[in-house]
């Protein structure tokens, strides 16, 4: 005999465990489909590039050599590669050494500095800008690598992150070092730091992205051909290039190497400490 209440529940369970699978799919095709669409257009000539197809009949170098050969784009890697990986060891190195001092350190107006370096965060970047500029171009440091990075050499969100990280590192564990003799750069390069590697890891990862694909402040700041930096030049070059997207897929392949390897060399400090975190609670 024919249950419909039954079955209807049976295919509503079976439904319940699918639909998330499917969408999950949907999604990840989503996510990923243009890039390989980039990566496979960039092996592409002529014609070849409006099909859809994701593999090239007659796949070439020929692309990427005329990006190597003919235009300016290996210097505006390099300039973007000396920005990214400067700024990057800069955040670091001052965030974390900030983060400790506010997190560990007792001094007189250490909350209101904390609070005054979060304030911060509420002003837009379009607004400075124009104060930027015009100290940029008094000190001379317009269109250098000085004036593209030095806005970013330090963030108020580093900070905030490092702090809040230091602050679960427990205070006995610091004092043993001071007894053993450390000071307190010592503490905190020896002892802190190992502590906190996967906020590290986080931070290098954003802030590598965000300079890696910066272009507001770099357009203002550059006037050069040489002195731009990837985001900049192709944005000129995509105009240039015209309707070639082969060699604008070309350029957007190639750009996306650094931050493939950046996220693969860091993404193991972050899975590592969220593993961590969940034991912990």
């Amino acid at each position: 005999m024919w249950r419909p209440v039954g079955d209807f529940r049976l295919v509503r369970q079976r439904l319940s465990r699918v639909w998330p699978h499917v969408l999950l799919v949907a999604g990840i095709i989503t996510v990923v489909f243009p890039f390989l669409w980039m990566f496979a257009t960039s092996f592409k000539q002529g014609a070849e590039i409006y099909n859809i197809s994701l593999i090239p009949r007659r796949p070439t170098l020929r692309n990427f050599a005329h990006l190597l050969e003919n235009t300016k784009y290996p210097r505006w890697f390099l300039n973007s590669l000396i920005v990214a990986v400067t700024v990057t060891i800069s955040e670091l190195f001052f965030d974390s050494m900030a983060g400790y001092a506010l997190a560990k350190l007792q001094f007189p107006g250490r909350d209101f500095m904390f609070i005054l370096i979060l304030s911060t965060l509420m002003i837009p970047t379009e607004m400075l800008i124009i104060p930027w500029f015009l100290m940029f171009t008094k000190t001379g440091w317009i269109d250098t690598y000085w004036g593209i990075m030095l806005p970013g050499l330090i963030s108020a969100f580093g900070v905030f992150l490092m702090r809040q990280f230091m602050q679960s590192i427990p205070d006995d564990l610091l004092n043993a070092g001071r007894i053993d003799g450390l000071n307190e750069f010592g503490v905190w390069w020896h002892i802190a730091l190992p502590n906190v590697k996967p906020a590290l890891a986080a931070l290098a990862i954003l802030v590598f992205l965000g300079n890696w694909n910066a272009y507001l402040w770099p357009v203002i700041a550059v006037e050069s051909p040489r002195m731009r930096t990837l985001p900049v030049g192709m944005s000129l070059f995509s105009g240039e290039a015209g309707s070639e997207w082969q060699l604008i897929m070309g350029a957007a392949t190639l750009a996306v190497i650094p931050v493939v390897i950046v996220y693969s060399i860091f993404q193991r400090q972050i899975v590592e400490g969220v593993a961590l975190t969940g034991m912990k609670g």
